[in-house]
């Protein structure tokens, strides 16, 4: 692997936009001149970025960060370095890692989060594959955070005003848009494989290729940066919100995940005569009893739990099937060597690398204590009743009582994450919304 110093001289690069993903998967950093950046291949970042609420704000339980409010070292990761396509002169973007002064990782840095569970599969031979799916929406500018988005006008000069599942002519209402994710996608390595247009009106999904976990959620964090540029570009807001309009269904982010044996690259989910296997169903298992205390890190937002409605094309309980759709966790139809589960539960709007990092804690855990999944569903998981927390405040509480997840996570970022999360909660809470102003204003 080629060194950060000799990448940028190679392409002549004068800036680098050094960045580090914080708790709500948001782009923390510094732009330095590049030739400042190479002589130490770093950064200095307060710790206490990592209790910044999504609303800017730090939350009252600062415990989880030093109380001198001390620097981390950032240190920028050679294999994360990619161009900035769209910038106007030759810039380089690289993803930190984490530490104290002294060395140590700093715990509650999400990009160590996904780090530790990693090295847990790597202790017992195995290596995770995943391989994520975005949902977003694109919508006309909204500068008023009181007046309901919209879709944007296409190419034919009219809006979508119907539900469009799966098709190409409504995707290429917005062609712009579509290429200029596309190149720039190309121009950083991020490796799309299939487009779609989803069921709500503007809504597209686009699939990343499957790969090493540490790796896919680098490419998640900055691929969502990407459409967002994308449409700004075309006078477009892109949005990754779980569930920005009221009668539209919401984004996911689904998780296909499946594990390798190191030494032989062998998909551990199938045996010889490629049947499931034990570790297969432990791991369906292990999402089933702990995906509800991990569902804070899967719905991170107020938001996010309007997504989880029953019809919606979103599960509400951790039912499992065979390319079941309703149900949480899904088998999809494949060969033996690529038998995967797809968590369907995460959001859009999560952290890919907490999001990536919970799921496969979940599953990890089924395989370590060797549990055993329910029958799987053949019918609708709709008809069934809810299993999964419904709102932030309970999702929150699950997961401050899970021992085994605290454990695996790590009890340092759990409590920064609870206390990050708990903030942006007590700031929801004070605002009065349009609801309430036009239900309750006269008539209570």
């Amino acid at each position: 692997m080629t060194s950060i110093p000799k990448w940028c001289e190679q392409r002549a690069i004068t800036e680098v936009e050094a960045l580090m993903p914080d708790m709500s998967g948001v782009a923390r950093g510094k732009i330095m001149p590049a030739d400042k950046y190479c002589e130490d291949e770093g950064m200095n970042l307060p710790e206490a970025l990592l209790l910044l609420t999504v609303t800017g704000d730090y939350p009252e339980d600062v415990r989880a960060i030093n109380p001198s409010d001390g620097d981390m070292l950032c240190r920028g990761d050679a294999s994360s370095i990619r161009l900035v396509p769209w910038a106007e002169e030759p810039t380089a973007q690289v993803i930190h890692d984490c530490f104290y002064p002294d060395g140590e990782a700093v715990e509650a840095a999400p990009r160590h989060v996904l780090r530790r569970v990693l090295d847990l599969y790597e202790a017992r031979g195995w290596r995770p594959v995943v391989a994520p799916e975005l949902e977003f929406y694109v919508v006309k500018p909204n500068t008023d955070p009181d007046y309901p988005l919209e879709p944007p006008v296409g190419r034919s000069g009219r809006a979508e005003s119907g539900r469009q599942s799966y098709s190409i002519d409504a995707i290429n209402e917005h062609e712009p848009l579509i290429e200029n994710i596309y190149n720039y996608c190309e121009a950083q390595d991020i490796q799309l494989d299939t487009l779609i247009h989803e069921s709500g009106a503007a809504q597209m999904e686009i699939n990343l290729n499957h790969g090493d976990a540490l790796d896919l959620a680098d490419q998640a964090f900055l691929f969502k940066r990407t459409v967002r540029e994308a449409a700004l570009r075309l006078d477009m807001y892109a949005t990754f919100m779980a569930k920005p309009m009221e009668r539209e269904p919401g984004s996911a982010m689904h998780i296909h995940q499946s594990v390798v044996d190191i030494e032989t690259g062998r998909n551990i989910f199938s045996d010889g005569n490629g049947a499931e296997t034990p570790l297969f169903y432990a791991h369906i298992a292990g999402l089933q009893k702990y995906l509800p205390a991990a569902m804070s890190i899967f719905a991170p937002n107020v938001n996010s739990y309007r997504r989880i409605t029953r019809w919606y094309a979103a599960p509400i309980n951790v039912q499992w099937g065979y390319d079941n759709r309703t149900t949480g966790l899904r088998v999809p139809m494949s060969e033996a060597q690529a038998r995967r589960i797809e968590n369907r539960v995460g959001g859009a709007d999560a952290n890919p690398y907490l999001a990536i990092a919970a799921s496969l804690a979940c599953g990890y855990l089924g395989m370590i204590e060797k549990l055993e999944p329910s029958e799987p569903l053949n019918g609708s998981a709709y008809e069934l009743p809810f299993s999964l927390p419904f709102g932030l405040q309970e999702s929150l509480r699950l997961l401050r009582e899970c021992t085994p997840l605290i454990e695996i996570l790590g009890e340092h970022f759990v409590l920064a994450y609870t206390a990050v999360k708990d903030g942006e909660l007590n700031h929801y809470h004070k605002v009065i919304s349009s609801w309430e102003r036009e239900f309750l204003l006269l008539n209570v």
